[in-house]
């Protein structure tokens, strides 16, 4: 029986021996030091996840004015047609000439 006692009770001495009360404050800075280092570490991770998730949130946005530049751009182009021009001319009493421009000239200058 004593020796089994004796058997269990080496692991605790050994891990007293290891970790005890003089050990935990003689090692209390590096502990700290880790604190500060995983609270570092973890406010880094914060960091990057903020900036991802606004990096995403741009690029959403960059996608979204393409699509609005191409459709305004389409309508752009579809409104400077020659057809569409005369439409919209008609009612203000504008209407495409039938005769052919004339040439101005000033007396005394040549053409270039």
């Amino acid at each position: 029986m004593k020796e089994e006692k004796q058997h269990t009770a080496k692991p605790k001495k050994l891990f007293s021996r290891w970790i005890g009360y003089g050990w935990i404050l003689k090692n209390l800075v590096f502990f700290l030091f880790l604190s500060l280092l995983a609270v570092i570490y973890i406010a880094n991770g914060h960091m990057a996840d903020n900036t991802i998730r606004d990096i995403n949130k741009t690029a959403k946005e960059v996608k979204e004015l393409q699509y609005e530049y191409k459709s305004l751009k389409s309508e752009a182009i579809f409104k400077s047609r020659e057809t569409e021009v005369v439409q919209a001319a008609t009612p203000l009493g504008l209407k495409i000439s039938s005769e052919q421009p004339m040439k101005l000239t000033v007396p005394g200058k040549s053409a270039k």
